[in-house]
């Protein structure tokens, strides 16, 4: 009878390799700020900057649904479960908010929202990052990044509350704002 080479092993060298294994790939983890754990990452974010572009200051007194912001404006831009990567059914939308910016408009502020599944903690993020893919997106058609502002509500405002894939659709969404 032959044994396996892994039984001969003694099992102090086993944990000793597990724990420095956890040690060494323990820090990147899925808990990583700017990378989804249930997705891509087209767009990582990390404090006040989103793929090395600096946040602008934020406007005092601005808030998405605040009295100086005027909502509607623009269609909403949707994506699919758990993405951030803007479809290209929705380019159309991101020129329209791009051609308005560069024709000397406002500053704006995008929204970035979610369904209801998943975490509080995990659908604010995707919020996060989605309104960074539209904020990079307008950048990279020549709007000035200093006058985009972004914002994450995650689940927290549903344009639908139904519980199916129809409900849902509409809630994977960015809004945008122009700020008065």
């Amino acid at each position: 009878m032959t044994t396996s080479p892994r039984s001969n092993r003694h099992p102090l060298n086993l944990l000793s390799s597990i724990a420095f294994l956890a040690l060494l790939f323990g820090s990147t983890g899925c808990g990583q700020k700017g990378t989804s754990n249930r997705g891509g990452s087209d767009v990582g974010t990390t404090g006040d900057y989103v793929n090395g572009t600096p946040l602008p200051e934020r406007r005092e007194g601005t808030s998405f649904f605040g009295g100086n912001v005027q909502r509607g404006q623009f269609h909403p831009i949707y994506f699919d479960f758990d993405s951030q990567s803007i479809r290209s059914a929705e380019s159309g939308k991101i020129q329209e908010i791009a051609n308005f910016m560069k024709n000397g408009s406002p500053e704006i502020i995008i929204a970035g929202f979610t369904d209801d599944r998943g975490t509080a903690e995990y659908n604010r993020g995707l919020g996060d990052r989605r309104a960074g893919a539209v904020r990079e997106a307008l950048i990279s058609q020549g709007v000035d990044a200093s006058r985009i502002q972004t914002v994450s509500f995650g689940m927290e405002m549903p344009a639908d509350s139904g519980q199916n894939e129809s409900a849902w659709a509409k809630n994977r969404r960015a809004e945008v704002g122009v700020i008065k």
